[in-house]
């Protein structure tokens, strides 16, 4: 794909977005699931026609195989939106799942999960987290799944399974080896959804909001819960690795989803501010302190972009190993940058900011987790503080 065909590509993207998705806000701010869903269902049939569906997937499943640069723009536009990624069939967790299971699954998963999947027909989930081991160290999960009499018998509970609310399977992180090396006890494993031995036990609330379907975190729990051993992925024992494979695309384009939800935020806050009067001669926009606020902001913004893009041309042109200093950077770096964007722009709207009329309030609610999932800020900060002082020579 050319530049120019390329920059044509992102120009319709953006269009679709502004003309189409954000327009239909206002029924996720106000929970209108069904005439949401489907509307939005309309519109990933109309994505399709377009050919933008899946960017992020090869084309032998339906992908338009971009790079990881192309796709951190992608994500930046869609990502003004919280309906965008799911439009145009890029969104977290279905994204990972889908990579993940192209890269290491059985052509019984392939073709039975991976192929409806990578089309939409349905949706997935990743039940990893649990609600009483600690998220950010994996190697402790005690989800457990024996092979008895060619099956797998999985117990244990998960929460912040996102998704799971009428998703049609689950990849479930469990222990399969305990005496193994701590990186090498656990295993992915598929578990249809409609499985008697499978139960969702809550949507949990989120600063208040349950949410619905693909908007929706769930804690599920799995007694006893049978699936023949072929559905095992990849290699048994290897699941910490794929897990940290699976996360390294996704970390990418979630920075650069939080890009675009910061300049949308940003936008809004500027709109605001010179349109509020605060005298008969003055907006909000004349008070130096919102000026300082709009500055920040937008260095802010500008300098997590060009590192976001930088690690992006480093993984295209060295591989994800070569870029493992900037990814943890652009963690916790462009998480930071969000927070402060969007509580700066909450702050100068006042009490419209505190409400559910602006898009502002649910960026604010939903996305102060992203200095928690896919590993807390203080544990990449640990770890790239680590990495840097074993090394002899450190390069910029």
């Amino acid at each position: 794909m050319t530049q120019e065909i390329f920059t044509d590509m992102l120009k319709r993207i953006n269009a679709i977005v502004r003309e189409h998705i954000i327009p239909l806000e206002p029924l996720l701010l106000t929970q209108q699931w069904t005439e949401l869903f489907s509307q939005l269902d309309q519109l990933r049939t109309e994505v399709k026609a377009q050919d933008l569906w899946a960017p992020n997937l090869p084309a032998s499943v339906g992908g338009l195989n971009l790079s990881t640069m192309r796709l951190a723009q992608i994500a930046e536009v869609s990502g003004q939106s919280p309906l965008g990624h799911y439009c145009f069939g890029c969104q977290a967790p279905d994204a990972g799942n889908a990579e993940l299971l192209h890269m290491y699954a059985n052509d019984f998963i392939k073709s039975s999960f991976l192929l409806p999947l990578a089309k939409g027909d349905i949706r997935s989930c990743f039940a990893m987290t649990e609600p009483h081991t600690a998220g950010s160290n994996p190697t402790m999960l005690d989800t457990t799944a024996e092979l008895i009499d060619d099956h797998w018998v999985i117990n244990g509970r998960k929460w912040f399974t996102t998704a799971a609310d009428g998703a049609n399977f689950t990849i479930v992180m469990a222990v399969t080896d305990p005496e193994a090396h701590r990186h090498q006890r656990a295993s992915m494993i598929i578990v249809p959804l409609d499985n008697s031995g499978y139960r969702n036990l809550r949507n949990i609330p989120v600063m208040g909001h349950s949410g619905s379907g693909y908007f929706s975190h769930s804690e599920v729990e799995f007694v006893n819960c049978k699936v023949p051993a072929n559905h095992l992925i990849g290699e048994r024992g290897q699941g910490f690795k794929m897990a940290q494979q699976r996360l390294g695309p996704g970390r990418i384009q979630h920075c650069m989803r939080w890009i675009g939800i910061a300049k949308r935020c940003f936008n809004l806050m500027c709109q605001h501010v010179k349109q509020r009067q605060i005298t008969p001669t003055s907006t909000l926009a004349d008070q130096a302190v919102i000026q300082s606020k709009i500055a920040e902001s937008f260095a802010a913004m500008n300098a997590s972009r060009a590192l976001v893009m930088e690690t992006a041309q480093i993984v295209d042109e060295q591989g994800f190993e070569a870029a493992k200093h900037h990814i943890s950077m652009i963690k916790f770096e462009s998480a930071n940058m969000l927070q402060s964007v969007v509580d700066n722009a909450l702050q100068s709207m006042g009490a419209l900011g505190m409400t559910d009329d602006s898009i502002v309030a649910f960026f604010y609610r939903e996305e102060r987790a992203a200095r928690i999932y896919d590993g807390p800020d203080e544990v990449h900060k640990i770890s790239l503080a680590k990495s840097l002082l074993k090394s002899k020579t450190i390069n910029f």
